[in-house]
């Protein structure tokens, strides 16, 4: 293990995290490859994560804490970016935590196939009942390795599907070749799809593992996922634009498969905003919460997308029933009974999100 090249950086921000952090960073050293860096950002904390994480780094010379005013992760994952000596780079989420052979799978795999990128599959943990239970859904694609551009781009759609290409915290990237793009996050809440998608854009050999190693932690009520989310909308749009531009350039805008999951992406993304909107923490007057809506569902968008979308379950089916009609009241309706089994029963709120 050489401290100036390591294998891997693992880059970990942290904000008011400390009943979590310490299980993030053990995870991290009961890896089965030890030759990583861990470059944790203690963003600005109130409580005691940047003390947890420097007794830790006392004891271990691979952690590196470094610590900043609260400026949020983007800038935190940018300043370890800046940072890092690894030959690849890895995300990870302080309160996670992956299983022992992660790095080591991903890493085989690159070297041994050659590969810009490897995926692999994760567990979404929901924590209920006071975080004594957890309900755990897998989501992951079948073993594969991509070796052509054009065979990637042929079957991304099944890895959108699959959520395999959305978060950066399933994945190994190579350190170069971010700094050869000159990626960054951008500033934004959200911040991770945007550099995932810059990262893809011209990727060429992509390696897929269907072992969920990562443990991704939807469910506890100060997470980022869980929260009401003033300007959801113009960020899912905005959203919905990157897949578009990122469509038009891979010249797959009219592949029938690819185009589908798109709008049908984009449709249930739109049916999170409803519920958004409609969650007892939204604290927009009700008549600018029904304009709001109204202006959802009628957009020329919308209407494309619920033509085109092909729903895979019978209860996203039936929600899209308000966006076909435009009914606003419907559409209200369904929104408020989602928004509150999310805050009232984490479990059934899992079970539902997953059968959509």
């Amino acid at each position: 293990m050489s401290l100036d090249k390591p294998r891997v950086s693992v880059i970990m921000p942290a904000y008011n995290v400390d009943a979590y952090v310490g299980r993030a960073v053990e995870s991290l050293q009961r890896q089965t490859l030890e030759d990583f860096e861990l470059l944790a950002i203690d963003d600005g904390s109130t409580d005691r994560t940047g003390d947890i994480l420097e007794r830790m780094a006392s004891r271990d010379i691979r952690i590196n804490v470094i610590h900043q005013d609260n400026a949020g992760a983007p800038i935190a994952r940018n300043r370890a970016l800046d940072l890092a000596c690894g030959t690849y780079v890895m995300f990870m989420d302080a309160d996670d935590w992956i299983e022992p052979h992660m790095l080591a799978d991903l890493v085989e795999l690159l070297e041994k196939q050659h590969l810009e990128l490897a995926i692999s599959g994760f567990y979404i943990d929901t924590y209920y009942n006071g975080g004594e239970q957890h309900l755990s859904e897998v989501k992951n694609c079948p073993d594969q390795i991509f070796n052509t551009q054009a065979e990637f781009r042929a079957a991304a759609w099944k890895l959108f599907d699959a959520n395999q290409l959305y978060p950066p915290w399933n994945k190994l990237f190579l350190r170069q070749r971010i700094e050869d793009l000159g990626i960054r996050f951008r500033p934004t809440f959200w911040d991770d799809f945007p550099f995932v998608l810059d990262y893809i854009r011209d990727v060429k050999q992509v390696g897929v593992l269907s072992h969920p190693y990562y443990h991704f932690i939807r469910q506890r009520s100060e997470s980022e996922t869980t929260r009401w989310r003033p300007g959801m909308y113009e960020k899912r749009e905005e959203e919905h634009s990157w897949m578009l531009d990122l469509y038009q350039h891979w010249g797959l805008e009219g592949d029938p498969a690819s185009m589908e999951m798109v709008q049908r992406r984009y449709i249930e993304r739109l049916i999170g905003c409803i519920e958004n909107v409609c969650d007892p923490a939204c604290d927009l007057p009700d008549a600018e919460r029904r304009d709001l809506i109204e202006k959802m569902i009628s957009s020329d968008r919308a209407q494309l997308a619920v033509q085109i979308a092909r729903p895979h379950s019978f209860m996203m089916s039936m929600m899209l029933l308000p966006i076909r009609t435009k009914n606003v009241g419907l559409a209200m309706a369904e929104g408020a009974f989602v928004a509150h089994v999310m805050h009232r029963d984490a479990k059934t709120f899992a079970m539902l999100k997953a059968r959509r």
